[in-house]
């Protein structure tokens, strides 16, 4: 399952095991730059856009740095695309989360267990995105496949599954 995790891309002529391991060098200190601005950020407490979309634009660049050697699924690659979910979710671009999300939930399902609250959580916040953006549809059914791990890892009667049974009631 590591080597899954681990994934390069798919190519004719793959890339040397000395540029695998450079780039996971890359990924790891990309990903410590990217929190120690985020942790910049939330002490300076600056305007919201500006440090965001730094914030963003770090994702962005090693995304396509990575993406040369890693494949989507890669956890280097995923770590990143979630950063910049959660940068665009507080930025309030709802799309541009939207599709990090997307790229995000099947790697998820394939590397956690079929119950995770990981990948509940992910399809909670594919389902409210889809609701917000008006695909009432993909709303409803992401919503549902989040209900439908929680009630496994959580027990059928817990506040959560209350919660967004309320909320599918109310579209």
């Amino acid at each position: 399952q590591d080597k899954e995790k681990l994934e390069i891309c798919k190519r004719n002529d793959p890339p040397s095991a000395e540029t695998v391991q450079d780039m996971i060098k890359y990924a790891r200190n990309v990903i410590e730059e990217f929190r120690r601005a985020k942790h910049y950020k939330y002490i300076l407490c600056l305007t919201l856009t500006p440090l965001a979309c730094e914030l963003l634009e770090i994702c962005e660049l090693s995304l396509d740095k990575m993406g040369v050697v890693f494949a989507d699924s890669n956890v280097y690659m995923l770590h990143m695309m979630y950063q910049a979910m959660g940068v665009c979710l507080y930025m309030q671009d709802w799309e541009g989360a939207l599709r990090y999300g997307q790229k995000i939930i099947r790697p998820y399902s394939k590397h956690y267990p079929s119950y995770s609250l990981n990948v509940s959580s992910m399809w909670l916040k594919l389902g409210r995105l889809y609701m917000a953006l008006e695909n009432r549809t993909a709303g409803i059914k992401a919503l549902k496949r989040a209900i439908a791990i929680m009630e496994v890892a959580h027990g059928k009667d817990h506040p959560y599954i209350s919660e967004i049974k309320k909320e599918l009631e109310g579209h």
